[in-house]
């Protein structure tokens, strides 16, 4: 069973959709909660895949809106996501409001360290990491590619995999590279806060909770980076908070 299948199995079955918002950068679904996940689209240039009942996802069950997270069109699997992270009964007492870039900066100190994706934290994780490689879909002159994944990531003892690894059906193939001494962290708003993933090897789960609705909705829907994003706080949910 993939992480994908354990987290759609794991959801209540009686919860309505609300509201679909489709930002820019941010897609953000209403059930129990906000759910966000970033907007993915596939590379065709001048055409990208319709999302299937355009117009009338809010008249949807909230399990079958998740169902779109199985799909190969990156547009409704974003959707999926955000949907399955909107489904997530977080306990307060259970998370720490606190940025990933700082514990990854702590956690990569000395040690040779694989981020997959790309982070505004970069700079000063190069500069405290022993080694540093950060591996993309589309890298850049100081990055390497997604098939480095396989040769880069088993040397690495501290990963920390973006949470559009989810949207784009790469989590679990990752998470399989990792050695099992690694410290695994998934992280950025498309991450779902749900023990689900400690039982594939992860030590902390980095996301985001919507607190202001209203910001959150209007920033996104006005084209916000995450930078820019308001009404929101950064929390991590650690294996050992479950245990």
């Amino acid at each position: 069973m993939s992480i994908l299948d354990e987290l759609i199995a794991s959801l209540p079955d009686d919860v309505a959709v609300k509201s679909v918002r489709v930002g820019v950068h941010w897609t953000a679904v209403c059930t129990r909660h906000y759910g966000l996940a970033s907007t993915l689209v596939s590379n065709q240039p001048h055409s990208h895949a319709k999302v299937r009942d355009v117009g009338r996802l809010h008249f949807k069950s909230a399990p079958e809106l998740a169902e779109y997270a199985r799909s190969d069109n990156l547009l409704e699997a974003s959707i999926g996501v955000a949907t399955i992270n909107s489904l997530l009964e977080v306990d307060p007492s259970r998370v720490v409001e606190m940025n990933a870039g700082d514990v990854l900066l702590q956690q990569g100190r000395g040690k040779h360290v694989a981020l997959v994706g790309h982070f505004p934290f970069i700079s000063q994780l190069r500069a405290s990491a022993s080694e540093l490689w950060v591996i993309e879909q589309q890298p850049t002159a100081d990055e390497y590619s997604a098939e480095a994944a396989g040769e880069l990531i088993p040397r690495a003892e501290v990963v920390a995999i973006t949470g559009t690894a989810l949207i784009n059906h790469t989590l679990d193939g990752l998470l399989t590279l990792c050695r099992p001494t690694a410290w695994v962290m998934i992280l950025g708003p498309s991450t779902p806060l749900s023990p689900v993933l400690f039982d594939h090897g992860v030590s902390l789960l980095s996301g985001t909770q919507v607190v202001d609705e209203a910001a959150a909705l209007r920033t996104l829907c006005q084209g916000a980076t995450f930078q820019q994003m308001e009404g929101m706080r950064l929390v991590t949910l650690t294996r050992d908070q479950i245990a």
